[in-house]
């Protein structure tokens, strides 16, 4: 052996060496983090998938570290959702007449994994993609505009319901990730989320016409079927489709952040 080669490999050793005594005893236990970004709707209102009206989202999370790979998080999430039906390009649609906007919060626990080695003491695991998928719940509660005053959909239930379905729905959110460590302490982040939910009332509407089911004078007679402020003869006859009552809604959010890491030194192994 040379002695080029011989220091080649003395360097080597060294820095492997160096690395598994940092690795020892250094811990990454975990991260706390907000994010801010947009968020947007996808449902009978928007029956074509269309991303053309995001909204304001945000939130707030801790991950445990459960090894260099794999976490749980917990989020706390804000998201304003809403849409209508004059931006679709069916007529269909178009005729009908519905909005809604909705302030959304919702709570879940993932599950998470990186596809490199996450360390942030060392340079060379500083960055990594990663992927999530949990469960949680969300609050909603749908609201819209009828000349100039606010009303609150759920309570009128325009579509003829017994009673009101519950603001309350679970959801499955299932994400997307790239972090990047740019200190021993700070990691910024951006994260795509769609979340899966077992609501078809997010927008207030799901099943059919039910005009029969209120007082032609009343409110809720009004927005049950908005068509009249477009054509001269409603579309909203009993039992005609208001909407597809076999897909629930869901909404998506892209965020960017920052997130703090929690860290332990521990005693060097002998």
């Amino acid at each position: 052996m040379n002695l080029k080669t011989f220091a080649l490999f003395l360097l080597i050793s060294i820095g492997i060496e160096s690395n598994a005594q940092v690795m020892e005893t250094y811990e990454h236990v975990g991260e706390f983090g907000a994010s801010i970004g947009l968020a947007h709707y996808f449902g009978d209102l928007n029956t074509s998938g269309a991303i053309n009206h995001p909204k304001i989202s945000g939130g707030i999370f801790y991950r445990k570290q459960l090894n260099y790979y794999a976490g749980l998080k917990v989020n706390a999430n804000y998201s304003f959702l809403g849409y209508s039906d004059t931006y679709s390009k069916n007529y269909y649609e178009q005729t009908r007449n519905l909005s809604f906007n909705s302030d959304v919060v919702d709570l879940s626990i993932s599950g998470e994994f990186n596809f490199f080695k996450f360390y942030p003491e060392l340079p060379e695991y500083r960055f990594t993609p990663y992927v999530n998928i949990g469960i949680g719940a969300m609050y909603f509660e749908p609201y819209t505009y009828y000349r100039g005053e606010k009303y609150q959909l759920r309570r009128l239930r325009t579509e003829g319901q017994k009673k009101e379905y519950s603001n309350f729905a679970l959801i499955i959110p299932l994400g997307f990730g790239l972090k990047y460590n740019i200190t021993d302490e700070l990691n910024i982040f951006g994260e795509i989320s769609y979340k899966f939910t077992n609501t078809d009332y997010l927008d207030d509407v799901s099943t059919t016409y039910s005009p029969e089911s209120f007082s032609p004078t009343s409110i809720a007679y009004q927005l049950q079927d908005r068509s009249t402020e477009k054509v001269t003869k409603a579309i909203g006859i009993k039992g005609r489709q208001r909407g597809n009552s076999s897909q629930k809604d869901a909404f998506a959010t892209f965020q960017i952040g920052i997130s703090y890491n929690f860290q332990r030194y521990n005693c060097p192994k002998f």
